[in-house]
């Protein structure tokens, strides 16, 4: 019997979550008799070239995608090509708003950024000037991050946003626009990153000017959680990009075997600080894989 191969799609090879998701489908690939292939565009976050990885992908005739748009809207023609080649798409991580899939495994962004920042606003007594670090322009995750971010903050008038600056999620990018925000504003009581990476980035360059400012990020990757037990970061929220992708590709190989799929799954919120940081703090490849039954059933 040929094993049923599931074209992957992820959106960089520097953001490590995404690194999680390769490597929760391959597992979850592995241990159902079915093969993966993995379409990452080596510019991050390439529209052009992702659009362009779509067609390669479909020319494979694979059984199924595993998919995460590199931009809310700018691929959405190249995803209805998809659907007119009659391929199943299964959607992680961010919201695909064009084309029709199967189903859609990711998380409430909006309650995410909410909860955290919420976790952050406590931590300065509700009060000062605090930045956000927002993630990629025209990303569903980020625009929601951002609205969660910011409609927690709308609750508390003594707080004042100073900036809200794109980072990107990329750690490099995080870094320069921290850099820029120290040397335009006197003093900074909080800051917001929408993901871990660019919270990385900016630690590099607190602690290079040995400043310690609260600061969360979202996602809960092995260095923001060893950032955790050292101070540096406050706390994050356990976006589970490896999750998201087991049970996605779980999802995808239970639909080609005539099962009915949920529509959307959507992982519970959990925020991530130094009290409760043991149960993450492990290379990615040890964390516990997610049981579908723990998961989905639970759902039903």
């Amino acid at each position: 019997m040929t094993q049923p191969l599931l074209a992957v799609f992820t959106k960089n090879r520097t953001n490590p979550a995404y690194a999680a998701a390769r490597h929760g489908a391959d597992h979850v690939a592995q241990r159902m008799g079915a093969a993966t292939r993995h379409y990452v565009p080596q510019k991050p976050d390439d529209i052009a070239e992702q659009i362009a990885l779509i067609r390669e992908a479909l020319a494979t005739k694979p059984a199924a995608f595993v998919f995460t748009p590199v931009h809310a809207t700018a691929v959405n023609a190249a995803v209805r090509e998809i659907n007119a080649a009659r391929v199943p798409i299964f959607n992680i991580i961010n919201r695909m708003t064009g084309g029709d899939a199967i189903t859609f495994v990711g998380s409430d962004d909006y309650k995410l950024a909410f909860e955290i920042a919420t976790h952050l606003i406590r931590h300065i007594d509700g009060q000062g000037g605090v930045v956000i670090i927002e993630g990629t322009p025209g990303s569903v995750t980020n625009r929601d991050r951002v609205r969660g971010f910011r409609d927690a903050l709308q609750k508390h008038q003594q707080i004042q946003i100073l900036a809200s600056c794109a980072g990107d999620y990329q750690r490099t990018t995080a870094r320069q626009v921290t850099t820029e925000l120290l040397a335009s504003l006197p003093k900074i009581d909080g800051i917001f990153a929408a993901n871990d990476d660019m919270a990385l980035g900016i630690i590099d360059v607190l602690l290079a000017r040995q400043l310690r400012i609260p600061l969360i990020g979202i996602n809960a990757v092995p260095e923001a959680i060893s950032a955790i037990k050292s101070g540096t970061l406050l706390a994050t929220a356990d976006f589970d990009a490896m999750k998201m992708a087991c049970i996605a590709t779980e999802a995808a190989l239970r639909h080609l075997r005539g099962e009915t799929i949920p529509r959307e799954i959507l992982l519970p919120v959990q925020i991530v600080e130094r009290s409760n940081c043991g149960a993450w703090d492990k290379p990615i490849e040890a964390r516990a894989l997610p049981r579908w039954e723990d998961i989905v059933v639970a759902l039903r």
